[in-house]
């Protein structure tokens, strides 16, 4: 069938002899890998001398060269982030002008959960990467998925918190400072983290439902212990995957809808003040397009999650593997959870750029967090 198949794809001789090579050469790999032989036997034990993590991550990443780019990015972004994060979260702790406003804060905790994501995630893909082998099963792996699942949900609450804000203070600059008082303030962010910890734990509890102690040390199928790796792990439990899509899409389209809803009153409130000036105009308009879009990055793990899902209860994921596929050694579930790891680091990275940095207050601020201490040595002391 395949030497058919591949004399009608051929357009001369010479192609159809070398196609055939390469299709012979790939099914012999396949049937005669051990690997391939220890993930489709049912008995481990017929393998003793193979190590099924490694077998394990040669299956998502089969290219040696693609595993070294990884580690490479992933390092990276890594770096960066933690420099990023670091100056954004000194700067605004070191300036006093900057403490007391409730937009700053608020971004002062969204620094708080990326570093918190970005210490949880990173170590542990890098380490899996560098030793060619998956994530085992056991205290850290559950450690890592809660850590994960509370960061992310108290990110997106937070990015939420941050676009009402925004609209408090443009639309209703009034009432502002008496709607966000500190100890309102301080109740708001920690309500994101009470919230965000609720979520995890009660993830936590409906996913013990499928833990058996046999499975500690056992690999996993992924670098990370992200919610498909754990559910395949763990049999598919049905209830932590029914809670986790509903309550990750419900909280996820309330921060989309509150976004619009803030950036758009707030651009229909520049268009009313300044209607003659189009100049300004147009920079508000700019300005609400550009939130928007990073909005759109920002969610981008969470939506390709949210796609995933989607084509796991509808289609099935193994039945699309063959169409969006067609290279031998990857699989689809492989390349998503790669693409899944690496946009994983992105948000970490663009959020204080996008909250911080682009402001111009805490621009002005980072220069006097270096040389604070200089100006901390030129300060007159009386005698």
């Amino acid at each position: 069938m395949n030497g058919d198949l591949t004399g009608s794809l051929c357009i001369s001789p010479c192609a159809c002899y070398r196609r055939s090579n390469a299709v012979m050469d790939r099914d012999r790999a396949l049937n005669h890998s051990p690997c391939a032989n220890l993930l489709e036997s049912k008995n481990a034990t017929d393998f003793s001398g193979l190590d099924l993590g490694h077998c394990l991550f040669t299956s998502i990443l089969p290219s040696e060269t693609a595993a070294q780019v990884l580690v490479c990015i992933i390092v990276m972004l890594t770096i960066f982030s933690l420099l990023v994060n670091g100056c954004a979260l000194l700067g605004l702790g070191r300036s006093e002008d900057l403490s007391w406003e409730p937009r700053f804060t608020l971004l002062k905790n969204l620094i708080l959960s990326d570093l918190l994501l970005v210490l949880s995630e990173s170590p542990t893909i890098i380490a899996c990467l560098l030793m060619r082998r998956t994530l085992p099963y056991g205290p850290w792996c559950l450690t890592q998925y809660f850590l994960d699942t509370m960061c992310i949900f108290c990110t997106i609450l937070t990015i939420t918190c941050m676009a009402l804000e925004r609209y408090l203070y443009v639309c209703q600059a009034i009432y502002y400072l008496h709607i966000l008082t500190s100890k309102r303030l301080c109740l708001i962010v920690g309500l994101t983290w009470l919230l965000s910890g609720a979520a995890a734990t009660v993830n936590m509890i409906l996913m013990s439902l499928g833990h058996k102690a046999a499975l500690v040390g056992t690999s996993t199928t992924g670098l990370l212990c992200e919610p498909d790796t754990l559910e395949i792990h763990l049999g598919f439990p049905r209830s932590v995957a029914i809670f986790r899509k509903v309550s990750g899409f419900t909280v996820t389209m309330l921060c989309i809808f509150s976004y619009l809803f803030s950036y758009f009153r707030i651009y229909q409130e520049a268009q009313n003040v300044v209607q003659p000036f189009q100049q300004v105009n147009r920079r508000a308009r700019n300005t609400v397009l550009f939130y928007c879009s990073m909005l759109l990055l920002q969610l981008l793990p969470v939506l390709l999650k949210i796609v995933s899902d989607a084509l796991w209860e509808l289609e099935g994921i193994a039945t699309t593997a063959s169409i969006l596929m067609d290279s031998p050694g990857w699989t689809t579930a492989g390349v998503l959870h790669i693409i899944l790891l690496v946009l994983l680091q992105v948000p970490p990275c663009i959020n204080p750029l996008i909250y911080g940095l682009r402001n111009q207050e805490v621009r002005q601020a980072l220069p006097r967090l270096i040389w604070w201490r200089k100006e901390h040595h030129e300060v007159d002391i009386p005698s």
